[in-house]
């Protein structure tokens, strides 16, 4: 089974969430940021890697959250969330996988596209 990772992080009961760039299976839904986990990383490598890919920016990944799978094409994922420390001033995020990044309550969450594979992930967080 692959393996892919999520970062979560709250800030006032708000989750930070980005919306995936038009194009691909993931076009255009939004997400948890995160990523697959490459050979010869832990989670915790791998989500500060995607976060430094995808936005520019040097997290922290800390603790578990929760588990989930789910199939993408015929292959079977297990992901895995963690909370993130962000860097205390995100205006110097860069958006280069993701048209879009917000702050979302749960509620709101559940009101977006948002990714099926990160849905499994809201559980743990209520």
């Amino acid at each position: 089974m692959k393996r892919s990772v999520a970062g979560i992080s709250l800030n006032e009961g708000r989750y930070l969430i980005a919306k995936r760039l038009p194009g691909g299976d993931m076009g255009g839904r939004w997400e948890f940021p995160g990523g697959k986990i490459e050979e010869g990383e832990d989670c915790w490598k791998a989500l500060e890697r995607e976060y430094m890919e995808e936005f520019g920016i040097k997290v922290k990944a800390t603790l578990p959250i929760g588990e989930a799978v789910f199939k993408h094409g015929d292959e079977d994922f297990l992901l895995s969330a963690f909370w993130v420390e962000l860097p205390r001033n995100l205006m110097n995020m860069a958006l280069i996988e993701h048209s879009e990044w917000r702050w979302a309550t749960l509620d709101e969450i559940l009101e977006l596209d948002f990714a099926d594979s990160d849905r499994k992930l809201l559980p743990f967080l209520i």
